[in-house]
């Protein structure tokens, strides 16, 4: 494991982008398959009665295992990567705050929240629709659905983990950090999709309509 470890930090050291690009490809691709059994587990303890045998045995669909990699090698990596390098040197050398620093800690977070999780989540749920095959309609329609309860149930987890890592975790070791927590959240979204129109949701929905037409009146 060590060895492992010390072979993972030169790479990153030696092609850093390229790393993180691999890096997060894969553990987003082992988060999907955690995602797939969690999901099946649940189906069938929920529906015991009318699971076949057939229906009960468990298949990954490679397919998504594929999409959902993608995704972590084409925005997630290099999104990432930049975006973390970059936000690391704003606050050190453009603002001048001192690092580790509570401000620039708190800064990083609520930046980070603001700006690089809702853009994470649009542009997920949106790729993920269109790499399943829906039409536009249907990511739009799965996009309202799920967008805001994903934002607001993860704004009370992710900035505890954020904390620490912008606290304890050097730079080029946050997107590692952030994408073991993936593993967790791939699972997280996963159920949320699973729930479709389920009650709790369209009181989001109904509560995100409501705020539309205020600010139209």
């Amino acid at each position: 494991m060590l060895k492992l470890w010390r072979w993972y930090q030169n790479c990153l050291a030696v092609h850093p982008l390229k790393t993180q690009v691999i890096s997060s490809g894969v553990i987003w691709g082992l988060g999907d398959i955690a995602a797939q059994t969690v999901t099946h587990a649940t189906a069938v303890k929920k529906k015991p009665l009318i699971k076949s045998e057939e229906d009960k045995e468990f298949h990954l669909n490679w397919r998504r295992v594929a999409n959902t990699s993608l995704f972590g090698m084409a925005f997630v990596g290099p999104v990432g990567h930049f975006w973390y390098e970059g936000l690391d040197r704003l606050l050190r050398l453009k603002l001048q705050y001192q690092p580790k620093s509570m401000r620039f800690v708190a800064t990083k977070v609520a930046l980070d929240g603001i700006i690089f999780g809702p853009v994470d989540l649009f542009v997920f749920f949106t790729y993920m629709g269109f790499a399943s095959g829906k039409s536009v309609k249907q990511v739009k329609e799965d996009v309202k659905r799920d967008f805001l309860p994903a934002l607001v149930l993860e704004g009370g987890i992710w900035p505890i983990v954020q904390v620490a890592n912008f606290r304890f975790v050097p730079v080029r070791y946050q997107l590692l950090y952030v994408n073991f927590f993936c593993l967790l959240d791939s699972c997280f979204l996963s159920w949320l999709e699973q729930q479709q129109d389920a009650a709790w949701k369209q009181w989001f929905k109904r509560l995100s309509l409501k705020e539309h037409e205020n600010q139209k009146s």
